[in-house]
This record gives structure tokens, C-alpha cells and sequence, in this order.
């Protein structure tokens, strides 16, 4: 028992031996942190458990006109609940970034290409939601048929070795595999994809930087809450209770 707690023990510092601690910046075209930004490491050797950096059961809010997050990373295969804090209805509606069209109203909500509508939230009563499964690696676009301006994104990443920067700038990866790597890195402004970066990963710290080559814009400030206009800030509209559904779509009248 002894020598197989030793044996465990020795493989422990062996593996953080043949492993760093990656750190990426993302930079603006100007030189300035961009927090947000997705960062996708691919190590060259998989030896090793895969981390697990990301959310298992991520919820997304609809709060003050805005998704909150207004980027969330998953897995494939991870659900992800929408949840309308407003007292006015919202649409949801998820397709690939890049303007494929949206699967057929009341179509089955288990990919990058979806659309629910779930109504607003009464007072005393829990907020509606509904569970979307995204199986597809890619990036969902998410908007609102009501309010325009809603927008929101959701990167379904295709390595276990995700992480969106903090407010410098920056992701950290502990105990990347020893070797080779290369890095990927992702903006909602980016229009035109950064090729990925070669990199090599050693034993203790790495630092390196991968820069943007646009300069993307501050996020508004949520608008005040409204009165008691019905449809909220952008104008009224029916208020008639829709059934919240985990499993299917709630198409708005007229769309």
C-alpha cells in the first residue's frame, strides 16, 4: 500500500513536471487589453485527463434587453438554459454565426439552429425558461425577434482547453501537456478569423499575446427599467401567457 501511494505520488510530479502553466493576452489593434475573447488552446499530446474548465449547465439570462452573459463557452453536447428576467416576452433565437437560416418554428431545439419564445416574468412568480442542447462545435449568434438590439453569442468550442480572457486580457491554463501546442483565438468583431499560433509549451510559465486586429466596442449600459408600457422599451405587444417548454419553439404571431 505504501509503495503504491509512492508510485502515485512520483506520477503526480512527473506529469507537473512535463506540463506549464500557459498564460495568453488578447490585445486590441491599439495595444489594449480585450476582455471576452475566446482563447483555444490544442495541445500536441493528449496524455492525461482533459480539463474541465468550462460550465456544465450554463444559464444564460435575458435581463434589461441584454443576454447575460453576452458570451457563454460550452462543450458539445452541453445544455444551456435561457431564462427571461424581464416582465415583458422575449424570443431566442440561436443560428450559426455566418447568417444560415433558422430551423422551422416548432423544429425540435437541439442544435446551433433554434428559436423559442418565452414571456416575461410575473411579479411573485419564477422566471420562464427553456433547456437548448448544442451538440455542434461553431459559434450561435442569439437575437431577439422583439428587440433588435439583443444580441449575444455562444462558442461551442471543439477542445476541453477553453477559456474567455478577464478583464486584462488574459487566460490561464494550468498544466498544459509538455510540446507543442498551437492557440486559437476568437471575437464576436473579429470578422475574419486569426490563424492559430504556434506554440511551445514548457515546463513552468509560458507567456505570449495574440493581437486583434480590430478594436471592439464598449457594450452599452442596460436601459433604465420601464414603467408600465407593456411591451417594454421598444413598444407594446401582447402579454397573453405563453406556456414555457423545455423542448420546443414558441413562435412570435406574424413571424
Amino acid at each position: 500500500m505504501k509503495n503504491t501511494i509512492v508510485l502515485i505520488a512520483v506520477s503526480a510530479l512527473w506529469a507537473s513536471a512535463n506540463a506549464g502553466n500557459v498564460q495568453i493576452q488578447v490585445l486590441d489593434r491599439e495595444g489594449k487589453p480585450v476582455p471576452d475573447a475566446v482563447v483555444v488552446m490544442y495541445p500536441g499530446s493528449t496524455a492525461g485527463a482533459a480539463p474541465s474548465l468550462l460550465q456544465a449547465s450554463p444559464t444564460i439570462e435575458q435581463e434589461r434587453m441584454r443576454f447575460v452573459p453576452a458570451l457563454t463557452v460550452v462543450m458539445p453536447g452541453t445544455t444551456v438554459r435561457f431564462t427571461n428576467q424581464d416582465r415583458w416576452d422575449h424570443h431566442v433565437r440561436g443560428n450559426p454565426a455566418g447568417g444560415a437560416p433558422v430551423a422551422a418554428p416548432g423544429a425540435a431545439v437541439a442544435s446551433t439552429n433554434f428559436e423559442l419564445r418565452l414571456a416575461g416574468k410575473a411579479d411573485g412568480k419564477p422566471a420562464n425558461s427553456a433547456d437548448v442542447k448544442l451538440d455542434t462545435p461553431g459559434v450561435v449568434l442569439l437575437g431577439c425577434h422583439l428587440h433588435g438590439s439583443m444580441r449575444g453569442h455562444v462558442f461551442v468550442t471543439d477542445s476541453a482547453w477553453t477559456l474567455k480572457t478577464d478583464d486584462n486580457g488574459i487566460a490561464r491554463f494550468a498544466s498544459v501537456p509538455e510540446g507543442a501546442a498551437q492557440v486559437r483565438v476568437w471575437h464576436a468583431e473579429q470578422l475574419v478569423d486569426l490563424p492559430r499560433k504556434a506554440l511551445n509549451v514548457v515546463p513552468g510559465p509560458v507567456l505570449d499575446t495574440v493581437q486583434l486586429s480590430v478594436v471592439p466596442r464598449v457594450r452599452r449600459a442596460p436601459p433604465p427599467v420601464p414603467g408600465n408600457t407593456p411591451g417594454g422599451p421598444m413598444g407594446a405587444y401582447s402579454l397573453a401567457p405563453v406556456p414555457a417548454s423545455t423542448h420546443g419553439a414558441h413562435p412570435h404571431p406574424g413571424s
